[in-house]
């Protein structure tokens, strides 16, 4: 696992790019991804020797027609009745996977709620609060950044809200 600091890095993934024009501290994690690992979360946990709690997953779902970003902990599921209510909506489905890269502009297991070709409304799960820094994706497979939940929330107008099941 390579370690990097803002100022160690020299080009990135738009995700990666933002936090740095947006002045943000973060460190980089990059590690070997493994195609066959049945969880993309679980598989960055573990080659990280981070607890699942504190990896976060961005989830892409729809809530009566408009795509959301769900951070939630790898170590649980989204709730997608909490999402729905969490932005004033009634429903919420998981979103096209399709859809969800072509929007955000990242493949499966490697979308970030940073850097997005188009930004969606993002709602973190509350229990981001309780980690002076957590991980999330940094754009692509095999690479994570980590922050603290509090500059996550910022630079995504995100809304925390308890959108988690353990």
């Amino acid at each position: 696992m390579a370690k990097k600091s803002k100022k160690q890095q020299s080009a990135g993934t738009p995700a990666t790019v933002s936090l740095t024009a947006a002045g943000v501290d973060f460190t980089l994690h990059s590690y070997e991804h493994n195609p066959s690992h049945p969880s993309y979360g679980e598989e960055a946990a573990e080659a990280m020797g981070v607890s699942p709690d504190r990896v976060f997953k961005t989830l892409v779902a729809d809530v009566d027609g408009a795509l959301t970003v769900a951070v939630v902990p790898v170590s649980g599921t989204l709730d997608l009745k909490a999402l729905a209510a969490a932005v004033g909506g009634k429903r919420a489905t998981m979103a096209d996977p399709t859809l969800a890269e072509r929007t955000t502009g990242y493949v499966r297991g490697g979308i970030s709620p940073l850097g997005q070709r188009k930004r969606l409304r993002t709602v973190l799960d509350d229990s981001a609060g309780t980690h002076p820094t957590i991980c999330i994706s940094a754009g692509r497979r095999g690479l994570e950044v980590e922050l603290t939940p509090g500059d996550l929330a910022e630079l995504t107008e995100a809304v925390l809200a308890p959108i988690g099941r353990g």
